[in-house]
C-alpha cells in the first residue's frame, strides 16, 4: 500500500465538516494501490472512501469524477462521488485534491472462476454502452503517447533481451496505432484499471466497479484485453485460462456485440494491454516514489505476459461462425 499523505482522525473531524455527513469517527487506510492515498472512512452517516490524489490535478480530476457520477446515474454499479454544502466533489486536503465517494459492499475476488468473469464482462460492455454519452473528452493517460514518452526512460534499467523486447513491441504498436484496422475500432470512456482488486463481489454477485482514476478515452477493444490480461490468466505463468476467458468474452458480446475489426485487432491489443503495465511496473519499480508503506509491483508478472501474447494465439473474442 501507498501513504503519501497521512490524515489523522482529528485532521479529518475538522475537513469534514463542509460535508453533510455528520461527525468523523474512524479512519483506515486501504491496502492497495500505488497512485494516490487512500482510507475508508466511517462517519454518523455510514462508510466511504476518501481518496487524496498524489498525481492527478485539479484539472483532471473532473473527467473522472463525472465519469462516475454519470455510470451511476445510469445503473451502473460504481462509487458516486459526495459533493459537500457547496455542490463540489473535488476539494483540498493537505493542499492536495481530494473527494469523499460511496464505499461498494463486498470483497475482491482474487481466484475468479468462470461465473465471476462473466459477470465482469457483461458489467464492462454495460459500462461501455452506458458511456457513449458522457461528453467530457480527455486521452488514456497511460495510453501510446505515455509509452513513446517513458519507454526510453527505463531503457537504460533493462537487460539486452528486454530492451530489444521493449523497442521491437513498441514499433508494432506504433504502427498498429496508425493502421486502417485500428481506425475502425470502437472507442469511448473506458476504466483502464480493471483489475482483480478493482471489482467487487458478494459472492457470486458482482456489486461495483470501482478506482477509475486511469480513465480515459480509448479503444474498448483495450479496455477488454486489460481485464482479460488479469483476470483469465494463471498468475504464476501468465498464459490465459480458456474457460474464464471465453465466459469474459462471450458476457461481453452478448450485451454489446464486438465487431470484425475487433477481432481482426484483438491479439494486438492484449499485447498492449501488457505493454502498457509492464512499462508502467518498470518505471515505479526503477523509479519510485517516496511512501509510507510501497511495496512496487514486480515487472517480470508482465514481461512474460507480454511474450506469451506474442507467442501464443489467443481464443477468438466471437465465433464467427455462430
Amino acid at each position: 500500500m501507498a501513504v503519501f499523505t497521512s490524515v489523522s482522525l482529528d485532521e479529518l473531524s475538522q475537513w469534514i465538516t463542509q460535508f453533510d455527513l455528520g461527525r468523523a469517527r474512524t479512519i483506515r487506510g486501504i491496502s492497495s494501490g500505488i497512485e494516490n492515498t487512500n482510507f475508508f472512512i466511517t462517519t454518523d452517516s455510514g462508510e466511504y472512501v476518501l481518496t487524496v490524489f498524489e498525481k492527478l490535478t485539479f484539472e483532471q480530476l473532473p473527467f473522472y469524477l463525472n465519469l462516475m457520477r454519470h455510470l451511476a446515474d445510469r445503473g451502473i454499479l460504481v462509487p458516486a462521488p459526495i459533493p459537500n454544502r457547496d455542490g463540489a466533489i473535488i476539494n483540498t486536503l493537505h493542499g492536495k485534491p481530494a473527494s469523499i465517494v460511496t464505499k461498494l459492499h463486498g470483497d475482491c475476488q482474487l481466484s475468479p472462476q468462470p461465473v465471476h468473469c462473466a459477470a465482469v464482462g457483461a458489467m464492462l460492455a454495460r459500462m461501455h454502452l452506458a458511456a457513449r454519452d458522457f461528453s467530457m473528452q480527455q486521452p488514456n493517460l497511460r495510453g501510446i503517447a505515455w509509452w513513446n514518452e517513458n519507454a526510453p526512460i527505463v531503457m537504460p534499467y533493462l537487460s539486452e533481451a528486454n530492451k530489444q523486447l521493449l523497442t521491437t513491441e513498441l514499433a508494432f504498436q506504433n504502427a498498429f496505432a496508425v493502421s486502417d484496422t485500428y481506425r475502425e475500432l470502437q472507442a469511448g470512456p473506458i476504466h483502464a484499471d480493471l483489475f482483480r482488486n478493482n471489482v467487487m463481489f458478494d459472492g457470486d454477485r458482482l456489486t461495483g466497479f470501482f478506482d477509475f482514476y486511469f480513465a480515459g478515452c480509448d479503444t474498448w477493444l483495450f479496455d477488454v484485453a486489460v481485464t482479460v490480461n488479469d483476470w483469465c490468466i494463471d498468475l504464476h505463468t501468465g498464459r490465459l485460462d480458456i474457460a474464464r476467458a471465453r465466459a469474459m468474452l462471450d458476457a461481453y458480446h452478448r450485451e454489446r456485440p464486438f465487431t470484425a475489426a475487433e477481432q481482426q485487432g484483438w491479439q494486438t491489443m492484449l499485447r498492449a494491454g501488457a505493454l502498457r503495465f509492464w512499462l508502467s511496473r518498470l518505471y515505479d519499480f526503477h523509479l519510485p516514489r517516496e511512501a509510507e508503506m510501497l511495496t512496487p509491483h514486480d515487472p517480470a508478472h508482465f514481461e512474460r505476459i507480454l511474450r506469451l501474447r506474442i507467442a501464443d494465439v489467443p481464443p477468438p473474442l466471437f465465433d464467427q461462425n455462430g
